[in-house]
């Protein structure tokens, strides 16, 4: 692996859409060798998600069933108990994951007994000798520094869409909100994993921008989850269309092209691809997936771990170890 390439933060808009638009096997063949030059090409990490507490969100992202003013079959479920979520982490490990992300439906972290116990989570994963990452809403400086301290690893706080489409998707925070969460982050020292969702009815420009604004950070994000829409029945989104394959192989690779040195992570959508499908992206540069014993990614279906494991020895892959 060839680290010595300075990575670029002075990327154009109009350079990243040039990429995002070339020919096809050429912008894969780029981004599989730079990929090369960064990786090693056969290992892919194994994230577990697991939701830690679920639905009653008072935010109104237009794309989830957690939000409590639209009408799903997802059910509400209070803090899961800390020994639960360690029992889930310690047998992810068993199964290969080398990562562990808890996601909590908040709007925001309070400072109460829930978010205490979130430390207390965060303090046995680590213990378990995982990477461990939390999703949790918005969140203060001083939060962030109690979660460092606590041994948090890993903070995913995704952009979603561009600045623009922003408010086409979510009026109950601002995109500058998200912006300023990602800096609380990266102030207490904690990695950031930020990324986004296409196919919530956006532009081509729209999805360049979103990579655009995470590529010109002065310091890229550590992680990049690329999602496909996963179409929740009662949302908004619910009658969208189903992402085109190619449209996510154009947008991980443009994401590898951009932040060479970023884990690329195959997020939400892998239950609606063909094994095919999955290993264009993984050429293009993806070299992360979520995956787990409930075969859910928080409140919607994803490929079992034993389906994953078959698929990636199949594909001449292996889990990364930690």
């Amino acid at each position: 692996m060839n680290k010595h390439i300075e990575l670029r933060h002075d990327w154009t808009t109009e350079e990243l859409f040039t990429i995002y638009h070339k020919p096809l096997m050429e912008l894969v063949f780029e981004a599989a060798t730079i990929h090369r030059k960064w990786h090693k090409a056969d290992e892919v990490q194994l994230s577990t998600l697991l939701s830690v507490k679920t639905g009653g969100c008072p935010e109104d992202c237009s794309y989830c069933g957690q939000a409590a003013r639209y009408h799903t079959d997802i059910q509400v479920q209070a803090l899961l108990p800390t020994q639960t979520v360690l029992a889930h982490a310690k047998r992810a490990k068993e199964a290969g994951a080398s990562r562990f992300c808890m996601a909590a439906a908040w709007r925001e972290v309070r400072d109460n007994r829930d978010f205490d116990r979130i430390i207390d989570m965060v303090k046995g994963v680590n213990d378990l000798g995982l990477e461990v990452c939390c999703t949790l809403g918005m969140l203060t400086e001083g939060q962030a520094k109690r979660l460092y301290e606590a041994g948090l690893y890993a903070y995913n706080h995704n952009l979603d869409t561009s600045e623009d489409y922003y408010d086409e998707i979510i009026s109950t925070r601002t995109f500058d909100n998200r912006i300023q969460t990602i800096a609380n982050v990266r102030k207490a020292g904690i990695t950031v994993c930020s990324g986004g969702i296409i196919g919530l009815g956006e532009s081509n420009k729209d999805r360049i921008s979103m990579l655009h604004t995470l590529a010109t950070m002065d310091t890229h994000p550590e992680s990049v989850p690329i999602n496909a829409l996963a179409r929740v029945k009662g949302t908004p989104l619910e009658d969208h269309s189903k992402v085109d394959i190619w449209e996510m192989v154009r947008m991980i690779a443009t994401a590898r092209i951009a932040m060479p040195a970023s884990m690329v992570r195959l997020s939400a959508g892998r239950m609606e691809m063909t094994e095919s499908e999955q290993a264009w992206c993984f050429l293009a540069g993806a070299n992360s997936i979520f995956t787990g014993e409930a075969e859910t990614l928080l409140v919607t279906p994803n490929p079992a771990m034993s389906d994953d494991l078959v698929m990636l020895a199949r594909l001449g892959l292996k889990p990364m170890s930690r």
